[in-house]
């Protein structure tokens, strides 16, 4: 059974004491691929330089790069430059994590919606998909997408309406659904992933975030996609082999992966 996590900041400083163990988990845990997506241009060559590593440790690491709307105050003018030449150089598998939030009051919307303008931009001129981050603005993300259409991509951690879904669906987006879907109070979400068709649907954890039950309250890990891929399969009453098959070819359709 092979399985690829769609998002996963495996990059970050929580995993900087473990970070071999966990691939090596995970790849027992069936994974053979692992997205990690950017979130500030400070971190890209650290990003660039994990997913370049050519040692056969676990699953294979696939870079996406970007810059990720709740970091505004610490992207620069010059970062879309920077993101066009990181792009050109490194060539990731999507523009990423890129996006609107309209939870977090601070962040100014005019700003976010000009940096994601830009970065939906450059998608455009490389012929990439992208990864989104959207809270609370699914109508806005929706709207600029019409207006600057890409070539697809996915609508991360998606808790939408079914609607919306499809309107993603129509727009060449995958949806990702991860740890939250493990939680028996995660009803109208466990609704949603029993109704949307399963061509739509790719796995995620959001590692370090977002972790499932089995471990509420730790670190988040890509090693742990295993316990999503059986909450579907119980939302949908489904074999989790074929789930596992389906929601991993949706993965490497959309993102072109091997």
């Amino acid at each position: 059974m092979e399985l690829i996590d769609t998002h996963c900041h495996l990059d970050v400083p929580e995993f900087s004491v473990d970070r071999t163990a966990v691939r090596q988990r995970s790849g027992s845990a069936g994974l053979v691929g692992i997205v990690i997506p950017a979130i500030h241009a400070d971190g890209w060559p650290d990003l660039l330089a994990l997913c370049s590593d050519g040692s056969a440790i676990g699953p294979a690491l696939h870079p996406a790069l970007g810059l990720h709307p709740v970091y505004l105050d610490r992207h620069r003018e010059t970062d879309i430059a920077a993101l066009e030449r990181a792009v050109a150089d490194a060539r990731p598998v999507a523009i990423g994590e890129i996006g609107l939030d309209y939870v977090v009051r601070e962040l100014d919307p005019t700003r976010q919606q000009t940096l994601f303008e830009a970065q939906l931009e450059i998608a455009r001129s490389v012929g990439l998909p992208v990864l989104l981050h959207v809270r609370k603005a699914h109508d806005e993300v929706l709207a600029t997408l019409r207006r600057l259409p890409v070539i697809g991509g996915i609508a991360h951690a998606f808790n939408g309406s079914l609607q919306q879904a499809r309107q993603y669906r129509d727009l060449g987006f995958k949806l990702g659904f991860g740890g939250m879907l493990t939680f028996e109070r995660s009803t109208k979400l466990r609704r949603l992933a029993a109704q949307v068709p399963l061509e739509s649907i790719v796995l995620e954890t959001d590692a370090p975030d977002l972790t499932v039950a089995a471990h509420r309250g730790e670190r988040n890990s890509p090693e742990y996609l295993p316990d999503v891929l059986a909450a579907l399969a119980r939302v949908r009453d489904a074999d989790p082999g074929d789930l596992a098959a389906l929601t991993t070819a949706n993965a490497r359709a959309v993102l072109n992966l091997p």
